[in-house]
Formats: structure tokens, C-alpha cells, sequence
């Protein structure tokens, strides 16, 4: 069966709608919850009964996998602070899960105390995904260092004067990076799947692009959020409960510069602005961390 359809539908496919309702009843309303990209296929489903659930069809079998292992394995650690897999069926690549309470914190303004308690406890969801499962010995370095030359390829034309000269140094260090163990990784940890809902928790949802790898893996996209506070970094850390070490470091410098170029390029191919700007600010930050010799991740002084 094809699940193929124009971006935002105000309803799944036959085929889903029935997955969903063989699973948890007549659902009376469907309301698109996708997000503002064409790949994007989220809707929300209010029951007969009150009940709420998400149903989500993947872009690709790959993100599919992804979502539903993490579902089976290391998300119900986590508890409440996540949603629970209702059921999954890989031809439709369609995932039925349960609400979460809650708002996503992108775009949200919070006084500077209630912040740095959001990130003290942001830094605590991220400890305990690391922790969720043992430790994976380390079996590579740096990856998708194959794929530099085509981003810079399509990024070219949109990058700003001495981007590319810092990219390939960044890319010629990676080759010194030493592995890093794998722990369960979110992989699109960012405050866009954060939700907070009216009494303080703190939940995260999407777990498409979840996999094993480095734990720096899920400091990447966030870090663009304390970018210029750095008492957010430092409330992260410590919810987190340790430092990185310099290895990780390292590691953030260049896993944060790849994906800036990968931004870059796909907001530049896919007409996403927000996505675009945000890897240009992670480069030009990155640049400026550089040549004043001060680590990526917070800002800060190196000892």
C-alpha cells in the first residue's frame, strides 16, 4: 500500500486512519500537527472517548526504524516524560503514539531564573537518555565526512566570505578526533521537542533520527540556544551532572560545523529560512570561538 500524499493532508490515508482506529477507537477529529516542512506528515487524533493520540507517518523507512526501536527500547525508561508506542506498522512507515502534556519551548520567553531551572532539568532529561542503556564501545570516528564536498557543493553560493577555509580546517582536524563511546542519542534534541506543560515537567517527543552514538550528539542543536547566555550552559550542565571531556569537546566542534553546513544547505535547497540562519549563526560563532580560543559548547575560556 502507498502512503504517498501532498504535504499537510487534513487526513492520513485510509489505510492509517485504520491502523489508528483498529488500536484505540473511532477517532472524531483529525487535526494536522505537522510541522512547516513537506516532510513533515504529524496529525492529531481526538477519540470518541477523550482520549488523544498522535499519529505520524516517516519520511523514510530508516526514520521509521529509528523511532520505533527507540519506542522498544530505551524510551520507556524515561517514564512520563515521553510518549508511549501504541502500535507501529512498517509498510504504512506509521507510528500511533500517546499525548504528552505540554508546549514545545521553541519560541517561548521565560524570566532568567525560570530558564536556568529549564535548563538544569533539560540537562537532566539528556543524562538520563544517555544512561537509559550501557555504554557502546566506540567504533568510528567522525562520520559522513564523505558528504563535505557535496554540501559545500550546494552550500557554496550561500556561504559568507571565509566559511568554506574554516569548514575544511575543521575537517582536515576531525581526522584527529579520537571515537567516542555510544550511549542512546535523541538526535534532534532541540527545544522544538521539549514540551513543558502547566506544572513544570519537562517531556521530549521525536524520535525519528534516534540512534547510538556519541552522547555530544544531542549537545549540538541545543547548544544554539545558550549560545549567548552562558548561565544557560552552565544550568545544563549541571542538571547533566558531569563536564565534557576533551575529547567531547573536540568532538562538538566539529559535529557542530557539519551540521551548520548541512543547514545551510538544505535551507538553502528546501526554501527553510530558520534552518538556513541557524547554521550560519553556528559557523559564524564557531569562527569567533576559534580565533579568541574558547570552547564551542559554552563559551567559555579554555583552562
Amino acid at each position: 500500500m502507498s502512503t504517498a500524499a501532498p504535504p499537510h493532508p487534513n487526513l492520513p490515508p485510509e489505510e492509517v486512519r485504520q491502523l489508528a482506529e483498529q488500536e484505540v477507537g473511532r477517532i472524531v477529529t483529525w487535526t494536522d500537527a505537522s510541522w512547516d516542512r513537506d516532510s513533515s506528515r504529524v496529525w492529531r487524533a481526538d477519540g470518541a472517548q477523550e482520549g488523544v493520540w498522535y499519529i505520524k507517518i516517516h519520511q523514510h523507512t530508516r526514520f521509521h526504524h529509528r523511532e520505533v526501536d527507540a519506542y522498544r527500547s530505551w524510551v520507556p525508561s524515561l517514564g512520563p516524560a515521553t510518549p508511549t508506542l501504541v502500535t507501529a506498522d512498517s509498510a504504512l512507515r506509521a507510528v500511533v503514539i500517546t499525548a504528552v502534556p505540554g508546549r514545545p519551548l521553541h519560541g517561548i520567553a521565560h524570566p532568567p531564573e525560570q530558564q536556568q531551572l529549564l535548563f538544569h532539568q533539560i540537562g537532566a532529561l539528556a543524562a538520563a537518555i544517555h544512561r537509559s542503556a550501557a555504554p557502546l564501545p566506540a567504533n568510528e570516528g567522525v562520520p559522513a565526512l564523505a558528504k563535505v564536498e557535496r554540501h559545500l557543493e550546494a552550500a557554496r553560493p550561500y556561504l559568507h566570505p571565509g566559511d568554506e577555509e574554516f569548514i575544511r580546517q575543521i575537517v582536515a582536524r576531525a581526522e584527529d578526533v579520537p571515537p567516542l563511546d555510544r550511549v542512546p542519542t535523541h538526535g534532534d534534541f532541540q527545544l522544538r521537542n521539549l514540551l513543558l506543560d502547566d506544572n513544570g515537567s519537562l517531556a521530549v517527543i521525536d524520535f525519528e533520527r534516534s540512534e547510538p552514538g556519541p552522547a555530544i550528539r544531542d549537545l549540538v542543536r541545543l547548544a544554539d540556544a545558550w549560545a549567548t547566555q552562558p548561565r544557560l550552559h552552565d544550568a545544563f550542565m549541571s542538571g547533566y551532572g558531569r563536564a565534557l571531556t576533551p575529547a567531547e569537546e573536540e568532538r562538538f566542534v566539529v559535529d557542530s560545523t557539519l551540521d551548520a553546513l548541512s543547514g545551510i544547505q538544505y535551507g538553502a535547497t528546501h526554501t527553510d529560512a530558520e534552518t538556513q540562519e541557524r547554521g550560519h549563526r553556528t559557523l559564524a560563532r564557531l569562527r569567533s570561538q576559534g580565533r579568541n580560543g574558547r570552547t564551542a559548547s559554552n563559551g567559555g575560556t579554555r583552562a
